[in-house]
């Protein structure tokens, strides 16, 4: 592979799944110089197409420190200030049991290939119950369930 090539490529990277439709990756990045930056890339599936928006922010280590300073300011507003109340641990809860759900149904349907389909619950019929147990907006809530 070319260095030009490399230059490309992730030495570090990390993703997020943020609903039906978002992922969010965290990648970090080497220049020809041997400095490094970050990327966040925001890939959203399109609704009634094929294929994926994707929005790119470049970070650079100059910014850093700024840029996650404010961050967790603006995340900590929001939680302490804005919505104190909000079960924030909500999502991480319904994140992993959709993904305990899904390597469950993989090792079953690789146990018995022959089987048909599994009728449990689906990740979006989950959250709909948990949705019905908090207040949050159903609009919101439709787009950030899983």
């Amino acid at each position: 592979m070319s260095e030009d090539n490399n230059r490309f490529e992730s030495v570090y990277s990390s993703k997020v799944r943020a609903g039906k439709r978002r992922t969010y990756f965290f990648d970090v990045k080497q220049t020809k110089g041997g400095d490094y930056y970050l990327t966040l890339t925001e890939s959203t599936r399109k609704f009634n197409e094929d294929g994926y928006e994707r929005h790119k922010i470049f970070l650079y280590k100059e910014d850093f420190n700024r840029f996650q300073n404010s961050l967790n300011d603006a995340i900590n507003h929001v939680k302490t200030d804005l919505m104190p109340d909000f079960e924030y641990d909500l999502y991480e809860k319904r994140q992993a049991e959709w993904e305990a759900q899904q390597k469950a149904e993989a090792a079953a349907a690789e146990a018995n290939p022959n089987a048909e389909s599994s009728t449990e619950a689906t990740p979006e019929t989950s959250t709909e119950a948990a949705a019905e147990s908090t207040s949050a907006d159903p609009e919101i809530e439709e787009d950030i369930s899983w």
